[in-house]
């Protein structure tokens, strides 16, 4: 359908401006997201380090802060979608990286649209909906002067914000502005790809050093998790001066008294045991509400159980407009209201698949004392494909597993899991004693579990059988390929779709990179970094990342990842055992084929122990 149509139709399904309402009478949104920044590295939020979020923690002195709250998942797309659809993964479609082009339900910016917002979105564009392009009505990844705004650079945000804000009035429209800024996200402030400080051209107001930092406790200490936590939390300082400039425009455009701010993050911090999984660090979100007239600044909320699902129709009912069938989310903008909730005990979590299309889906449901994690894809031998394992702190702790016994265990996890997990948030937020066993813990898993269970009935997860079945290695096993053989053929039948470029396109040597890990184990994972950089007019390109090995560099694997804009995505392979005492090395090129490729390259060799 077309857009004109498409746009009379949200309107007409899902609501719109009365005739008599003026925008100056509306409530404006401003939602702000940071990107991998865990909840307990701001302030408010019960961060150990001094002075790593004043701007964040001055909004929480005006907001009501909810301390239960929980995204989805923990890798972007898939989460930001669930923020946006009102539906879990399994139901919005969006469980990995990939484009719905046909999803069949309204996201925040149709309904918001069909209201009489002017809608607008800052950086994370086509991680925000289901499919991108979206019919935002401005996308501000450009700076007044139509040059592009560097995501890192904190001053761009607070620019992009009042263009949104000057546009909505404009068009004599209240706004709604999704402005996601990019840290902590990786690169980290000062680090290079081999984890060395390296200059920064965009520097945060305050840099910490590596002995700063307190180590996490589902980490450990050692120099080389010091020196990255120092980059981690310098990011986390330029999130939060980023977050300053938003909120000075937002005071400069004399709007403040009638935009409701809204702030949290997309996951947990993209380091070992946070990023890519479903612990309570990769879910936990700082998420706090600035709403005139009702919210209680400096107010905290420690009796509800809220997710990122029930965002939507929460923001929905904040703003007066009708909820669209199917969500699954359910609002709490009464708790807002200070209001009880009643059935608000726990929370579901989802992860489905990476960034590579690499299928190991979990399910996971957390109370304020328990959390309870189902992973069939573990079996002993796969080896999950997180987004964590080309970190220096990865690299350190494979390193020393290989002499000290308690990070062998923990490195074991990391790459093998179990079937079943339990953990005492009260007692064990970090996730280190696994009580699955436990005979005084049966009686809660059983309630755990028959709650799991009930909710896949209700929201008709693919997960049901094979979970009633968990038990069986060949059930869970059977599910697992099956699922990956699904994500196998949607990317072949996604890159079949795929434009070619044009013949006799002029070759580059600035749109990709390849970061290789410092050491490569024989017969283990390997993961590659692509780092990406293509301009707006290439679209969506395909890049082909070849292992080779031997004296003749002869071609071991082949993985092909979709691309757009900047950013960085990691590839595995699996290095064959009789590679030990030779060498590997890499090719990668840009485009749908090699003759008409944009760009290739390739690497030296490295030994292989």
């Amino acid at each position: 359908m077309n857009r004109l149509f498409r746009m009379v139709l949200v309107a007409f399904l899902f609501g719109s401006c009365s005739p008599g309402v003026r925008a100056a009478d509306k409530l404006n949104l401003l939602v702000i997201t940071v990107d991998d920044m865990s909840a307990d590295s701001i302030g408010a939020f019960g961060c150990k380090l001094p002075d790593t979020t004043p701007n964040i923690d001055r909004l929480a002195k005006e907001s009501l802060r909810l301390n239960h709250a929980h995204v989805q998942v923990g890798n972007c797309m898939p989460s930001r979608n669930v923020m946006w659809s009102g539906r879990y993964p399994h139901n919005n479609g969006v469980e990995g990286f990939y484009q719905v082009k046909n999803p069949g339900y309204p996201v925040l910016v149709d309904l918001m649209k069909g209201a009489g917002y002017f809608t607008a979105i800052r950086h994370k564009v086509s991680h925000s909906t289901p499919y991108h392009p979206y019919p935002w009505d401005l996308v501000l990844d450009t700076l007044p002067d139509g040059t592009k705004a560097h995501v890192k650079d904190p001053v761009s945000y607070g620019v992009s914000t009042m263009r949104g804000i000057r546009a909505a009035e404009a068009q004599g429209k209240p706004f709604c502005l999704l402005i996601n800024i990019a840290d902590p996200h990786k690169p980290f402030h000062g680090q290079g790809r081999g984890g060395e400080t390296i200059p920064d051209a965009h520097p945060p107001s305050r840099v910490f050093t590596p002995d700063e930092p307190p180590t996490p406790g589902f980490l450990f200490a050692d120099p080389v998790v010091s020196k990255e936590l120092a980059h981690y939390y310098s990011s986390v300082r330029r999130a939060d001066d980023g977050v300053g400039h938003i909120l000075k425009a937002l005071g400069q455009s004399g709007q403040a008294d009638k935009t409701l701010v809204m702030f949290l993050s997309d996951h947990g911090m993209p380091l070992p045991f946070a990023k890519t999984q479903l612990y309570h660090h990769s879910t936990h979100t700082p998420l706090m509400f600035r709403w005139p007239g009702v919210t209680k600044g400096g107010s905290v909320d420690s009796q509800h159980m809220v997710s990122a699902v029930d965002l939507l129709p929460t923001l929905l009912d904040i703003t007066g407009v009708k909820h669209p069938k199917g969500i699954d989310g359910r609002s709490f903008a009464s708790v807002l209201k200070g209001e009880p909730q009643a059935d608000r005990d726990w929370v579901i979590k989802e992860y489905n698949e990476n960034a590579g299309a690499s299928r190991d889906p979990m399910r996971a449901v957390q109370t304020k004392r328990f959390l309870y994690l189902f992973n069939p894809w573990s079996n002993g031998d796969r080896v999950m494909a997180t987004a964590t394992t080309g970190t220096p702190t990865y690299r350190r702790m494979a390193e020393l597993a290989k002499t000290d016994k308690t990070l062998a265990a923990r490195h074991d996890l990391y790459q093998h899991r179990v079937v079943e997990e339990l953990y005492d948030m009260e007692n064990d937020p970090d996730c280190l004693k696994n009580l699955i066993d436990a005979p005084a813990q049966q009686q809660e898993l059983a309630k755990l579990r028959e709650a799991l269970e009930a909710w896949m009935v209700e929201t008709e997860d693919h997960m049901l059988d094979v979970f009633r079945n968990r038990d069986d290695a060949d059930a869970r096993e059977a599910y697992v390929q099956q699922k990956e053989k699904e994500a196998q053929e949607r990317r072949q039948k996604n890159r079949a779709k795929k434009p070619r470029p044009k013949p006799g396109a002029k070759k580059r040597s600035d749109l990709i990179s390849l970061e290789m890990p410092e050491a490569v184990a024989a017969g283990k994972p390997l993961v590659v970094k692509v780092h990406h950089e293509l301009d707006a007019d290439l679209g969506k390109q395909c890049i082909h990342v070849t292992l080779k090995a031997g004296p003749d560099a002869e071609r071991v694997d082949r993985q092909v990842v979709t691309v757009s804009g900047e950013g960085v995505v990691e590839v595995t392979f699996e290095v064959p055992a009789d590679t030990a005492g030779g060498t590997v090395s890499f090719a990668a090129f840009v485009g749908r084929d090699y003759p008409s490729s944009l760009q290739h390259l390739h690497t030296a060799p490295v030994p292989a122990r």
